[in-house]
């Protein structure tokens, strides 16, 4: 935990304090930022860090040394009559303190307190703020080394891409192959490659590349057959301490797509570049840019090309550690996501079109880096001919 850094975000934002709370580790987000270990939590534990001062820990006579690695004071409750007596002496000075909770849960990724938890604490004349901003920078702005671990990953990852297209090719042609052989040969070029994931790829041929997180299993996949529409869906990251994600996701026709495929793809292509156009021409501008109106962005060009009722997720996700991190999501449709877009982190564009018989996602990585934004890896601008 950067208590200094903290602190002086607390500052600029004008809050009192920045108030932890946690029960049977239902906020994953606290425990990456304070640097906790995961650990067995039977009681409520809290943490307060004022925007100046000394934080303060309040833990359970039953689980005393739980806080114990973080700085400041510390104190102990027993019953719930002194845990409220304690809680509401530690925010005594405070008038506003950020909690991860969003208003009307429009952004739910940070909207871990329960409801109860909040009265308790306006009942002390405290205003709960919401810490989506103050998490997205403390969670998802990269180090110099992360950043070029995902250049390492996207190295790897797109040898991999163009490979894999010419396997399919020449064993649909040879004697035939499947989704779920395909997903198997992926993984293992990920391991040859030191590249680890927390699933699979997604493989999708036809009808089933319409189906946006259709995942082949050795007893259900379809056929890849000449003609065929296939979707290869990718994410992975080095194998190495605190490395970050590369996630791509291409399509290909073997053989000669038809007129409708090939339109398709290349309303796709063309939302997929105004999104990232949007957060270029932005920090091109030094202007303040948020998730949300990237998805507008993408999401005006499905909808102009009157596509708009078959592109039916986000635009993109936050990338860090995690392949979903803890940043801004490019999202206007499932989530109104106004979370900044902050330098040093990474994100997804990714819109796609689904229609019962085929389905197209274009989807690559931006990092805003050094004042500007960019595509990370190779961008899809035809469809691959397999």
């Amino acid at each position: 935990m950067d208590l200094t850094a903290i602190q002086q975000a607390l500052r600029e934002q004008g809050l009192d304090g920045w108030l932890f709370y946690d029960h049977h580790y239902r906020d994953e987000i606290a425990y990456s930022i304070l640097g906790l270990g995961k650990m067995h939590v039977t009681r409520r534990w809290f943490y307060l860090v004022p925007a100046t001062g000394e934080p303060i820990k309040l833990n359970h006579r039953v689980e005393p040394r739980h806080l114990e690695k973080l700085p400041g004071v510390q104190q102990h409750y027993g019953g719930w009559r002194e845990l409220r007596t304690k809680l509401a002496a530690m925010l005594k000075s405070c008038k506003r303190v950020a909690m991860q909770y969003s208003p009307n849960n429009d952004i739910m990724y940070v909207s871990l307190v329960d409801g109860g938890m909040l009265e308790l604490i306006r009942s002390f004349g405290v205003e709960v703020v919401t810490s989506a901003d103050l998490v997205s920078r403390f969670e998802a702005v990269l180090s110099e080394e992360q950043i070029f671990s995902h250049f390492a990953a996207r190295d790897s990852m797109d040898r991999i891409m163009a490979a894999a297209f010419k396997e399919i090719g020449q064993r649909v042609r040879h004697g035939g192959w499947d989704e779920w052989g395909v997903r198997q040969w992926l993984g293992e070029a990920f391991a040859r490659e030191n590249l680890i994931t927390d699933d699979l790829p997604i493989v999708g041929a036809n009808a089933n590349a319409g189906n946006p997180h259709y995942e082949p299993t050795a007893e259900v996949h379809g056929p890849i057959r000449e003609g065929d529409l296939v979707l290869l869906d990718m994410w992975a990251k080095k194998n190495t301490p605190g490395a970050v994600y590369y996630d791509i996701t291409w399509t290909g026709v073997i053989g000669t797509p038809s007129e409708k495929q090939q339109k398709v793809f290349e309303i796709v292509r063309d939302a997929r570049k105004a999104g990232a156009k949007k957060v270029a021409d932005a920090f091109a501008a030094n202007k303040r840019i948020e998730g949300w109106e990237v998805d507008d962005a993408t999401r005006w060009v499905i909808n102009n090309a009157g596509y708009g009722e078959w592109f039916v997720h986000r635009t993109g996700h936050s990338i860090g550690i995690n392949v979903h991190g803890n940043g801004a999501n490019m999202d206007n449709l499932e989530t109104h996501d106004t979370r900044q877009i902050l330098p040093n982190t990474l994100f997804s564009v990714e819109p796609g079109i689904y229609l019962p018989e085929f389905g197209v996602r274009s989807e690559v990585d931006v990092l805003v880096h050094n004042g500007r934004a960019q595509v990370t890896g190779a961008e899809q601008e035809e469809l691959v001919r397999i």
